[in-house]
């Protein structure tokens, strides 16, 4: 059977390269989400392990736990808990991409005329969407807890807003870390390996007061610091951050917004060119 070689004009049925890309972006979202759909499995890592970490941290070490600025560490908890959710998403990010490049499915698509930022970018909306239904699980569970927003709709929506935003952020390293790396195992073993300590050395389960000297200004240059003082200042829970004088807690809003967009100004180009250059 003969083959036919198409101009590149009539694969494309004539859309301009906005369109094609928004058109290839809606029909591998849609992909990525129908995958979810009939493997609702993977959807633990933003419902059921969020739920066991809030438990855990709440009723088993929270009795140990001081809060200096006072106030619960039900309520100190949730900011912190908010941002781990989200960035712990990028193991599951890699993951995915490692998976589709092992099964062939990337290479079909790098046959097809479709763009490749596509691709990568259906991928980390896809998982966006995904953080949302984290994001709610994490405040319906603090709500059960006792967790409370004392402050107005605006503050938090803002925080959701930024929370969002950084497990955005996060996705994108997700997806440069399975570009480089050949296996899901791979891929899962070094999510942990990379991800889990930048939770722990931060403010996300206990104030940076409590560490060592030499390990505080680790944490307070810790994005993931950021986001949890910038949360817990917006929803009005105790933010013991505020006392510290270092940049990003002083600011910690505008700081998950610098962190944010210099993790996706570094790592969205860097994972579109390893598409490009990844050897089948």
């Amino acid at each position: 059977m003969t083959t036919i070689a198409l101009p590149q004009a009539d694969l494309t049925t004539g859309r301009g390269p906005v369109a094609q890309f928004a058109g290839d972006v809606w029909v591998l979202t849609k992909r990525s989400l129908a995958r979810i759909r009939n493997e609702p499995e993977t959807l633990s890592e933003v419902t059921i392990q969020p739920v066991m970490f809030v438990l855990m941290f709440t009723y088993v070490f929270g009795g140990a736990i001081g809060i200096a600025a006072g106030g619960s560490y039900h309520s100190y908890l949730i900011g912190g808990m908010l941002g781990m959710s989200l960035a712990q998403t990028a193991p599951g990010t890699a993951v995915a991409v490692v998976s589709d490049m092992s099964t062939g499915l990337i290479d079909r698509f790098r046959s097809l005329p479709m763009s490749r930022a596509a691709v990568l970018t259906a991928r980390t909306i896809a998982d966006l969407l995904t953080q949302v239904i984290g994001a709610a699980v994490v405040a319906l569970v603090g709500l059960a807890i006792g967790w409370r927003i004392t402050t107005g709709p605006g503050d938090a929506i803002e925080a959701f807003a930024l929370a969002l935003l950084f497990g955005y952020a996060f996705t994108w390293a997700g997806v440069c870390l399975g570009m480089v790396l050949r296996s899901p195992e791979a891929a899962q073993q070094s999510g942990f390996i990379i991800f889990l300590p930048l939770t722990f050395i931060s403010s996300a389960f206990v104030p940076t007061q409590t560490m060592p000297g030499w390990l505080q200004p680790v944490a307070e240059w810790n994005p993931m610091t950021s986001l949890a003082a910038a949360t817990r200042h917006l929803f009005g829970n105790p933010n013991p951050a505020a006392a510290v004088h270092a940049w990003p807690e002083q600011h910690p809003e505008l700081a998950v917004i610098c962190w944010s967009v210099a993790m996706i100004a570094v790592f969205a180009p860097l994972a579109v060119r390893l598409y490009r250059n990844k050897n089948s």
